[in-house]
């Protein structure tokens, strides 16, 4: 392709790495800045009323590049050649290519031309061609994005020097672009991720602040995005005093695999066994397979800190009393499922749902919600809704529940050290002491707070280390 790949929508570290996959198949490419309120107002300009906010947002950043493009005297229609998501409804995600067109039409590209990457059927419409060798690569981009996006989120709220989370990765994103530009061999992007775990482990950590795990979930362009669009939502809540739980793109592949799955199975009991569908069955759990046996192979990089993908199946299981999972759009089961399995697995001491102004699919979970809350009232769980405006009574809302789950989390920790028959003050010399700076550290997974998990993974250690200091007299 001569023209350059415009693409965009998820986080700059996840368009960094897929720049390097496309790139290394002879494209050129370049990704979209994160979109702004600024952009919002143009997609609210050009596109047509009642669109949802990832529409307004995701459309707008586009014309408000090629408008900055075409200023410096670059004719965008020849140079580049968009590409996105595409899928059928019944959420308006399934309009996003017609909006797309009649907004560009409208703002002067209407011989912008659009690639379409359908994410339901694992095709693709225009000038690029979703090869297996792409899939493969932008594959192992996304995996590699999430991993290290996962672990910045659950060291940056310990780091003992402030920004040092922050600059390791900035310098090591660089590099593990160049392997993915290279053509992205399993063992060099393993090679890459083992020298960002070193620099990690230079760095050191404080275990004895006791911090709240909130998981962000909701509709997936609202949870996902690290910007205006759901009021830089992940950061604030990180400089509010806790670690955010952060949904991966591959949790959201591996459940479009699954309903691809359950769908085939469902026609095979309606229709029959044939091979080609005996085929499409073996394809698509081979692919499930292959893609969750690679994430653990980079997990394990890092003793499998950044968290695994869970169980399809189960989350199915979570949700059944409340939607059925093949109610589609949106998120379809998945925000119900996920609230449950953070209350159920101890994996979060609160969760936000958060979705776009007037999200149908979203405002169907919340209905189911409402019956979730009832069955589990020790839940501290918010559903916010973003609209490009209302940040403050949006986070002054947050900041109500986010007492609470602090609250939750202190009292996690003072129950363990009842148990154990530790002192507050004891477990904070044991944890700064240098065994226990390290990023990678044994933890429990029978609770929620990493300082909690520490510490009961590391019980013996803890009340042995407290029986000598009581004999020193310290």
């Amino acid at each position: 392709m001569a023209k350059t790949i415009l693409f965009g929508g998820l986080t700059p570290l996840h368009e960094l790495f897929m720049k390097g996959a496309v790139e290394s198949l002879g494209y050129r490419a370049e990704f979209l800045p994160t979109p702004s309120n600024h952009s919002f107002a143009v997609g609210r300009e050009f596109c047509n009323r009642g669109m949802c906010n990832p529409t307004y947002y995701t459309v707008g950043n586009l014309i408000k590049y090629l408008q900055e493009k075409r200023a410096k005297g670059i004719d965008v229609e020849n140079e580049y050649s968009f590409v996105t998501i595409g899928a059928c409804g019944p959420c308006r995600f399934g309009m996003y290519e017609t909006e797309y067109r009649h907004a560009l039409k409208l703002a002067g590209f209407k011989n912008l031309s659009i690639s379409i990457l359908n994410q339901s059927e694992f095709s693709s419409e225009g000038d690029l061609e979703l090869t297996p060798s792409l899939v493969w690569r932008l594959v192992k981009a996304v995996w590699v994005a999430d991993i290290v996006r996962d672990l910045g989120y659950q060291l940056r709220p310990y780091e003992v020097l402030s920004g040092s989370v922050d600059k390791v990765i900035s310098e090591m994103k660089e590099e593990i672009y160049k392997v993915l530009k290279k053509g992205g061999r399993v063992k060099d992007i393993i090679f890459v991720l083992k020298l960002l775990r070193k620099k990690l482990e230079e760095l050191q950590f404080d275990y004895s602040r006791v911090k709240p795990v909130v998981s962000v979930i909701g509709e997936f362009w609202a949870h996902t995005t690290e910007g205006d669009g759901n009021y830089n939502l992940h950061r604030w809540l990180e400089e509010s005093g806790a670690e955010v739980k952060v949904e991966s793109i591959a949790g959201w592949i591996d459940y479009q695999l699954f309903m691809e799955e359950e769908k085939t199975k469902l026609e095979i009991r309606a229709k029959g066994l044939t091979l080609n569908r005996a085929k499409k069955l073996f394809f698509i759990r081979g692919m499930a397979v292959t893609f969750r046996n690679l994430y653990n192979l980079f997990r394990r990089v890092f003793s499998f800190r950044p968290r695994p993908l869970a169980s399809q199946k189960y989350l199915v299981e979570l949700a059944k009393p409340y939607f059925d999972h093949f109610v589609v759009g949106g998120e379809g089961h998945l925000e119900v499922a996920k609230h449950i399995y953070n209350v159920k697995e101890k994996k979060a001491h609160m969760t936000i749902s958060v979705k776009p102004f007037g999200c149908m699919p979203s405002t169907q979970s919340d209905g189911a919600q409402a019956k979730v809350l009832s069955d589990y009232p020790e839940s501290i769980f918010i559903s916010i809704e973003t609209s490009g405006d209302g940040e403050v009574n949006v986070k002054s809302r947050v900041q109500m529940k986010l007492f609470e789950a602090k609250k939750a989390a202190q009292k996690e920790f003072d129950e363990l050290l009842s148990s154990l028959g530790l002192t507050k003050s004891t477990v904070e010399k044991i944890l700064k002491t240098e065994q226990f700076r390290k990023p990678f550290l044994k933890l429990s997974k029978d609770y929620i707070g990493t300082t909690v998990r520490l510490l009961k993974a590391n019980e013996k250690v803890f009340l042995s280390s407290a029986l000598q200091f009581r004999e020193l007299g310290a």
